[in-house]
Order: structure tokens, then sequence, then C-alpha cells
């Protein structure tokens, strides 16, 4: 229990005579809450029905203290008052007791009055206000008030917004607003309830700052609107991720668009078209120019690929877009492994993006993207991200170039082979001509003692041998001429544009430089040379290329047959029958 005393001078005598016990009863039966008389012992004399229901107020060891303040106020002949807090299982009991001594003579009156009520209200309204400022806390990261004259009356105590309250109170709302005029109504001054409006406003360090506003009105018994209170939450962060998500989500869709548009490309040589068609639709751009980094034929080897140097020339390897996109600079961009970075340049009217291309980390292409517009930095982060899968792509096209070379050259000679020679070059060489209505020489070049090289000094020399004559070939063929290697030590020559007069003028020349073979050769009386037969094609003759590689094959032979190191020319094409004999030299 805890006490709150206080005393009151009363008479300490009393001269009067001594109660009767009727007077005593009717006094405390009129009091309408508990009431007690004490004698000076501390007993109790008489109590009323209520008090009987608190008896253990008044005696036992509850009733110690009330007791003993019943004792003082008699020395005292003073009247005193005290509170007594009872707490007891589910309720607390507050009474304020009031104690008059000298009553009836010699007695001391106790008067209780109950007090739990307005107490346990006054605590739970203490309570349920806490309660409501910690929910509006916890839900809000301020809470404010607007008056009749539309300023704000009240910020809570942090402030909001980076602006301490002094700052905000007195000033009007649009104040901390972007485009107010956008909102209709400001939820500051609604005069309807507005529930988590999604505001804009300007922070202290001038930022823009994501609020959820909800107000409420406050009106007047007639109606009028006396101002405005509600809560802010500032949901910047949350906004922010939320866009920074759907960001990275439309990233991943645009590059899973570019990276299935690449892959569904079943034809090799269209991937990277398809890939800067992609690019381009999906980045808005209207243009985009993919290249390529030009690289030495003997990079397909094994091991790690070789060191990037700022010499490889590009080479444009697809485009697409706008007709008057700029020319390629005749300074290529460069980029090392250091400098990976996407770069973003401007050129007359257009914005370019220039990323490097990857495969194992070795740059091998450059994708470009051009727009008239400004670029924006998901478009740059893309760019990077869509230049590895390009990279790729580039890389997938030069294994598929290898492939399609190493089908169709010789290993050894670098030369075409047999199968591209006769199933894929002639036919379009000899259709090429029919369409000039030109003609051309076929050669067919066979080396003379070449086992006995191979023989006497081993394949090694023999290999030293027909590379030799394939370069004594490619020196001896014109641009655009086309050179075979048919197997072994058969070698064949195209050579466009070329009649009979010619083409012997050339065989001529031919046997002279093949004369430099002569140091290959296994035995000296059997000197390594060339034998040539030679065929010349006229598409209006109608002679198929089966009878033109037969004729140039029987001439080759006829050479071997009879004396090594010479040419001889096929007579022309008679239609038919068995054939002519050749011309020799």
């Amino acid at each position: 229990m805890t006490r709150e005393e206080i005393t009151h001078d009363t008479p300490a005598t009393d001269t009067r005579p001594p109660p009767s016990h009727d007077a005593a009863r009717t006094l405390i039966d009129t009091y309408g809450e508990a009431a007690a008389l004490l004698d000076e012992t501390g007993g109790v004399v008489f109590t009323n029905a209520k008090a009987r229901k608190l008896s253990f107020l008044f005696d036992g060891p509850d009733g110690a203290e009330l007791r003993g303040l019943a004792q003082r106020a008699r020395a005292l002949g003073r009247v005193s008052t005290l509170t007594l807090s009872l707490p007891t299982a589910g309720a607390h009991h507050t009474f304020d007791a009031i104690v008059v001594p000298s009553i009836l003579n010699d007695l001391v009156l106790i008067l209780l009055h109950d007090q739990s009520l307005d107490h346990n209200l006054r605590s739970a309204l203490v309570e349920s206000r806490q309660r409501y400022k910690d929910l509006v806390e916890v839900s809000s990261d301020f809470s404010w008030e607007v008056d009749e004259q539309e300023l704000f009356s009240f910020v809570s105590p942090t402030g909001a917004l980076g602006y301490p309250p002094h700052d905000i109170v007195g000033e009007k709302p649009e104040t901390f607003v972007i485009s107010p005029q956008e909102y209709a109504p400001l939820p500051f001054i609604s005069k309807t309830p507005e529930t988590e409006v999604e505001v804009w406003m300007r922070s202290a360090d001038g930022e823009a700052a994501c609020v959820l506003v909800s107000a409420l009105p406050i009106l007047s018994e007639d109606g009028r609107l006396k101002g405005v209170r509600g809560i802010g939450r500032d949901v910047s962060i949350e906004r922010a991720r939320t866009a920074a998500l759907a960001r990275a989500t439309h990233r991943e869709q645009v590059l899973g668009y570019i990276v299935r548009s690449i892959r569904d490309e079943v034809n090799p040589n269209a991937m990277l078209a398809a890939a800067a068609t992609a690019t381009a639709r999906a980045l808005g751009a209207q243009g985009c120019r993919i290249l390529r980094v030009s690289r030495p034929d003997d990079e397909d080897q094994e091991g790690p690929p070789p060191e990037q140097t700022q010499q490889d020339p590009y080479q444009i390897a697809a485009t697409y877009g706008d007709d008057g996109l700029p020319e390629q600079s005749a300074e290529n961009p460069t980029f090392t492994p250091e400098d990976l970075a996407v770069r973003e340049s401007r050129r007359g009217e257009w914005r370019i993006l220039e990323a490097p291309c990857q495969y194992r980390h070795a740059i091998n292409g450059v994708l470009c993207l051009f727009k008239r517009e400004q670029w924006v930095p998901d478009d740059i982060l893309l760019a990077g991200e869509i230049a590895g899968h390009v990279g790729i792509a580039i890389e997938q096209v030069i294994h598929h170039e290898r492939i399609v070379t190493l089908s169709r050259t010789d290993s050894l000679t670098g030369l075409l082979n047999r199968r591209a020679f006769y199933d894929e070059e002639l036919p379009r060489r000899a259709a090429r001509l029919k369409q000039d209505n030109l003609c051309a020489a076929l050669f067919y070049v066979d080396m003379d003692n070449f086992k006995l090289v191979n023989d006497e000094h081993g394949h090694h020399k023999g290999d030293e041998a027909i590379l030799a004559l394939c370069t004594i070939l490619r020196e001896f063929s014109r641009p655009g001429d086309m050179i075979a290697r048919l197997g072994g030590d058969e070698f064949a020559l195209w050579l466009d544009g070329m009649d009979e007069t010619t083409a012997q003028d050339r065989a001529r020349q031919l046997i002279e430089k093949a004369q430099a073979l002569r140091e290959f050769s296994g035995v000296p009386e059997r000197p390594l040379g060339i034998s040539v037969g030679i065929a010349v094609y006229r598409p209006q003759s109608g002679e198929n290329l089966s009878g033109l590689l037969a004729r140039a094959d029987r001439a080759m032979y006829q050479v071997k047959h009879q004396d090594k190191g010479r040419f001889l020319l096929a007579p022309p094409y008679d239609g038919g029958g068995a054939p002519p004999p050749v011309d020799e030299e």
C-alpha cells in the first residue's frame, strides 16, 4: 500500500458525554460508502455494511497502516488522509481514507472513498494515448497537422524529410511538394479522408522523396474545415528498390530476347545480323553495327588466347538500321582487358555507345549502337551485358568459318581441296563465265619424280617441296585466279579470261619457275619438276565440266608418259566422240 497523508487541526478534547451505540451506528450508516469507528486501541467498534466487506482494511495484517494512521490522528488531534492502493488479481483498487479523531469523545471515524474507477480510467487513458503514439510512430515517419490557414501547425518532434520541426511549422504544404498542381486535391489540405496517397516531396538535401500521405480532415460542428491532420511515410527506398528490380527484370527480358534471337538463327553466318537487329530494336536504337577483330590464321591452335593487340584491325561483321549512320571512324575503338567500360560519345547528331565484346577474356569485337536521343543508364548496362553474348556469337561464327575453311582447304598448303574445287568453286566460276560469255583455262599440274624425294629424304622434305610449289603457284597466279591441291602432288589452276595462246604463254612461264624445285630432287639424274595439262573452257561450246576436266587430265598424263617437265594443250571440245590427240610443245 502507498500512502499520501494530510492532517488537519481538530479540537484535542471533547467534553461531550459518551455517545450511545445508536448515535454511533446512525453516524456511520448514513455515509454512502465504507465507514468505521475505532476505539483508542485501534479496535473496530462499529462498521456499516460496505465497510464489513472491506474488514481486512481495519483489522488483521493488512489494516496495520490504517490503524497506525488512526492512532497518530488521535495523538495529534488532527484530521488525516491516506490513499490506499491495493493491487489484486485482475483489478486494481484505490481508496481515499479520511481519519477524523475524537468523534463521540474517544472514537476515531474512518471514511473510505473508492477511487478505483477514476484511477483505472485515468491509467487506461494514459496507456491508450501511449499506445496510439507508439503505433503512429511505428506506422509512419512523421505526423502532422495543418490549420485553417492551410499552414503546418504541428509536425512530429523528430521533424520530417530531414527538416527540423521549426522549418516546417508555419509553412504551406505546397512549399515541400514537387509539382503540387498535379494533385487534386493535395492530401495535406483535403476536405475528405485520404489514405496512402503517393506524394513526391523535396527533402532537406534537395533530393526527391516519395511519401505516402494519409489525411483526416478536422471539421467543426457546422461542417466547416478547421484543419487536416495525418501521417506521412517516406517510401523512397522501397520505391527505388522496386524500380531497380523492375529495371533488372526488364534487362533480363531484353537480354533473353536477344540471346534467343541469336540462338534461334540456324545459319551461323546470319547470327551477327540477327544480334544487331534484335539489339537495336530492344534498346530503341536507330542503328547497330557489330565489328569483328581480324585474327591471324594460326589463332585456332590449342592453348590460351593470344595477347590482345591494339593493331588488330576491325571489320564490319553486321549492320542494322538507318542508312544515315556515320561511317566507321578511321581510328577504330581500342579496348584493353583493363579498360572494358562501355563508352558513350557523340558524333554530329548521333549519340554512340561502344561496348567491347569478349571471349575467354580476349576482346574479339565491338558492339556499336547509334541513337539520336540521350542514352539512359539502363541502356549502358544492357549494352555491356549484350556485348558479352555478342562476343560468344562472334566466336561461334569464327569457329564455324574455321570449320568451313578446314572442310574446303588443304591442311598442309591452305589451298582449296578437291571437294571445294570440284563441287563448289568450279561450278560457280563456270556459271559466271556463261553470263559474261568469257573463256577460262584449266591447268592440271603434277610433280615429276616426287616419290623419290620422299624415298631419299623423307616425307618432311616432301612436304617442303609441296609448299615450295604452292608458293610458286601463288606467285604465278593473278588476283581472282583459283588454286587447289587435288591430293598428293597434284594441283589445279583456274585462270579466268584466258584463251589458248595466253594459256600456253603462261604455261611456259610456270614451267620455267618450277625449275626452282630441283633443289628438292631425290637423285640428280631424275630432277623434281612439274608436268602441266591445259584445257580451255568456252561456255558457248556446250561442254560440261566433266568433259573439261577429262581433257585437262588426259593432256597432263600424256606429258607424264612421253616426256616430263613440259606442258600439253588439249584440243578444243568437238562436241563428243573419241578425244582427239593433244598438241605437244
